[in-house]
This record gives structure tokens, sequence and C-alpha cells, in this order.
């Protein structure tokens, strides 16, 4: 069973436990914009590359203290089945279940820390935000806090001025007998966290939503009438070659395009074909599952060293895409990953500063680093705070005066 399907088991067992009425209550407190801007406004990087280029992000990652769910434990996405990361290697590796191990170590995906510092690299590599996978309201669970972990990505994309899309995962809505009911309440509670938020990405002034499938729901009655509560309906796209899935019989409008995953060999031709279409780039694939869970895995595509995913830039670009989703920023169990890693270092995001057109170099994000180590080891000390708002008004000279100063 690979991680996505594991998942999907564990949130279908708390939506059976939970209401499916259109009514939604516990919508997370809200926050104060000027607070969650870290007290500065951030200003945006200056790209020659007009495309959007967003990173496919995974939000589920635990260590034995940050999930009360599965208090003591590492989260299923670092161990699976056959990994223990309290055990260590001559050189203090932990033991995860992944080919790459990240810069930072492993960590938890609602770590602020963390967070902010993986913002911080998306800025400086041109990235303009993050198209974060979501398992739905009911997704707190002993795998992961998924949706309070969501709701802090967004909360530090918005500190360092980014924005965020939803890959909603429907496969959740696997054994629930009111399928259209649980979406509903999904979509109420993006709308009323999400959608309306000026972070939030919007395509011709809807709330883009990307949807993993449809795997689930396939009808397009049940599509539509999911969307009927919004005010605002969603520029709803689908994975390559699901749109039958969500528009057919006589609703045939619910999606107004699809989005490409994990293609070696992308053909951009059909995109003409959409309203709304986003390419995808991918640096390689190489998961875990074999080694992990004892499963067959899927097919490995070598990164060629960083060639392959220069091919998939050139091919966006040649085709003039106006959206790419890079898959993934974090998926260390499949093997997708383009955040720091100890393996392939900074490559991947040195390759997208120079794709996107920004001034920025290896050497800025080697001080966003610096930062990230200063924030661990100094928690509480405003200078810290205060070189991380320089990093965020992209004056890299003063943040560097700063931390030089600790």
């Amino acid at each position: 069973m690979n991680l996505r399907s594991f998942l999907s088991v564990t949130a279908m067992s708390m939506l059976l436990f939970t209401s499916c009425a259109d009514s939604y209550e516990g919508a997370p407190a809200k926050h104060n914009d000027a607070q969650e801007a870290g007290g500065v406004q951030p200003i945006a990087v200056t790209k020659t590359n007009s495309m959007q280029v967003y990173a496919h992000y995974m939000p589920w990652f635990e260590t034995p203290t940050s999930n009360p769910k599965n208090e003591g434990k590492w989260g299923y996405h670092w161990t699976m089945k056959n990994c223990d990361p309290n055990k260590t290697d001559a050189k203090g590796k932990r033991e995860i279940a992944s080919h790459y191990y990240p810069m930072t170590g492993p960590y938890a995906s609602g770590d602020e820390a963390v967070l902010d510092y993986q913002c911080l690299l998306m800025k400086y590599a041109g990235l303009d935000g993050v198209m974060v996978d979501w398992y739905g309201v009911n997704s707190d669970n002993s795998i992961a806090l998924h949706k309070t972990n969501t709701e802090a990505l967004f909360r530090a994309l918005k500190r360092a001025g980014l924005k965020m899309s939803v890959v909603y995962e429907d496969r959740t809505l696997d054994g629930v007998s009111d399928k259209v009911g649980a979406a509903r309440q999904d979509m109420r509670y993006l709308a009323q966290t999400f959608f309306k938020d000026d972070s939030y990405v919007k395509v011709d002034g809807r709330p883009l939503l990307l949807n993993f499938g449809p795997m689930q729901m396939e009808s397009g009655k049940d599509w539509y009438r999911t969307f009927s509560i919004l005010t605002t309906k969603p520029m709803f796209l689908v994975l390559n070659g699901k749109i039958g899935s969500a528009n057919n019989g006589d609703y045939k409008s619910n999606a107004q395009g699809e989005y490409t995953w994990v293609n070696p060999n992308p053909d951009y031709a059909y995109a003409k074909n959409f309203e709304c279409f986003v390419g995808g780039a991918m640096p390689g694939f190489w998961d875990y599952y074999k080694e992990g869970e004892g499963s067959n895995g899927y097919t490995t595509y070598d990164s060629e060293n960083g060639a392959l995913f220069l091919r998939q830039l050139d091919a966006a670009k040649a085709a003039s895409l106006k959206y790419l989703q890079i898959s993934t920023w974090n998926d260390y169990g499949e093997g997708t990953t383009i955040e720091p890693t100890l393996e392939y270092g900074y490559k991947y995001l040195v390759m997208l500063q120079k794709f996107t057109g920004v001034s920025y170099q290896q050497s800025d994000l080697e001080l966003i680093y610096r930062w990230y180590e200063a924030r661990v080891a100094h928690p509480d000390n405003a200078k810290v705070k205060e070189a991380y708002n320089a990093l965020v008004q992209l004056k890299t000279a003063e943040a560097k005066s700063i931390l030089d100063t600790l």
C-alpha cells in the first residue's frame, strides 16, 4: 500500500465518525495579517520569466513531539513500515524512509522554523508559492496533523509574501456513504479558511483548486452538487486524462482544465483545449516503497544529474505555459524532492533561480540555511527575528550583518 492510499484509509475512518451535513463548525481562529507578515511587509522578488511556478508540497511529516495523536512516535512518512529514525549512523543521520536526507534532518511539517526556512528558500528560488496536498477537514490523525500543518504552512507563506493553492485528495471519500456531504464540508472549510484570502491563488478571480484524481467521486452531478454551496465556484483542475471523471452526464462544466503529473516527456499540444492548464516538472522519481513497505513501488525515472529537470523546465518554457507545478518540494517517500538535501544540495533551487530569472544565487540560499541554524540555536533571540524580516524584504546584506553578530 503506497503512502497516499494508506493515508486515505485513516482519513476515511475519521470521516465516518463526523457529520457530513452542509453546515461546518470548527474553522480555525483568524490571525492578524500584520502579525502573520512578521511585522514587516514582504517584498516580492523580480523575475524575468512571467510563468507562475509553484511547488507541490506535502504537509504530512511528524516527529515524536509534534503530533499528540501519535505522541512519542515518528510519523509514518519518515518511518513507513521498516525504518526507525531513532537509529543513527556514524555521522548522526537518522534512518528514514527515503533515498534522500533533508539538509535540516527529518522535521515536523508544523514547525514554524522549518516552514519559514522553506518559504524563504522558495522565495529566493523564484517560486510563487505552493500547491499543497490536502486530505480534507478531518485529516488531523495519527498519521499526521494534515489540516493543522496546512494552516501553519499558509501563515508562513503569507509571512514570506507567497501564495498557496490546494490539491484536493478525494480518495479520502472512499467508503463514505454521503460523498457529496463530506466533500461539501471540505469545500466550505476551504472557502472560509483559504479561498477568500489574497494569498490564495486566483485565476480570473476564482480560487484555483486542483484534484488528485478524481479517484472516488466520478459523477459530474456529484461535483456539481458539491460546488453548488459556494458563492464563487473554483477554477477546478483534475489530473491529466481525468476530466471525464468530473465532467459527465448533464454536468460538463465542473472542471475547467487539467494538470500534468510525473511525466518524463510532457507534450503540451493539448493544453490549448482547456480554459486553464498547469504543466509539471519533476527532478526524478526514486521511491522508497519497496524498501520501506515491501511493495513493488513505481517506475523509477533517473534524475540524470539534473538533466531531466532541465528538459522539463525547457518544455514548459517552449510551450509558453502560464502555470507550472514542480512535483515535488518534499515527497521523500517517492523521491521527487527539490528542497535541499545532503545528496544534491541546492542543485534544483539554483536551476529554478535561472529558470525563473531571479537575481539571486546559491550563496543567498546558503544564507537562508544559516538563518535557519540560528533560529534553531536561538529561538527567542530578537536578532534572529530581525534577520528574518530583512530576508523577507530582500535585504540580504542586512540579514548577513545581523547574523554575524550572533
